[in-house]
């Protein structure tokens, strides 16, 4: 019995104090774009130089904060968005279907194309 409680105490130590704690999304943006406090004065944003960050809706802002806010959107991380549905990779299996829309796509323009239909 002493074992296990002793092993229930490791356990909530580690849950409650060793996990790493999870910023909000509020957070990670004021962080990004800490100098950008409101939609600049005119819109869109002009930029001589890329700064890219990836918007919360999974669009890559070229111009930087500006251009998120200018958008109206929130500032998910610094850097290009990942490829997929709003900054997240798409999984394996919807990549696997996508290649198969594609290939059977470009095998149907073929078949049209030479009279094959």
């Amino acid at each position: 019995m002493p074992k296990l409680w002793a092993l229930g105490v490791v356990v909530f130590f580690f849950f409650f104090f060793l996990t790493p704690q999870a910023e909000s999304q509020d957070d990670r943006s004021r962080a990004v774009c800490a100098g950008l406090l409101s939609p600049p004065a005119s819109c869109p944003i002009n930029c001589f130089r890329a700064d890219p960050v990836c918007g919360a809706d999974g669009v890559t802002y070229w111009c930087g904060c500006p251009d998120a806010a200018c958008a109206g959107v929130e500032v998910a991380k610094s850097g290009y968005c990942e490829i997929g549905s709003n900054g997240v990779a798409a999984s394996l299996p919807r990549q696997a279907l996508l290649l198969v829309h594609i290939l059977w796509l470009i095998l149907l323009g073929f078949s049209l194309l030479f009279g094959l239909f």
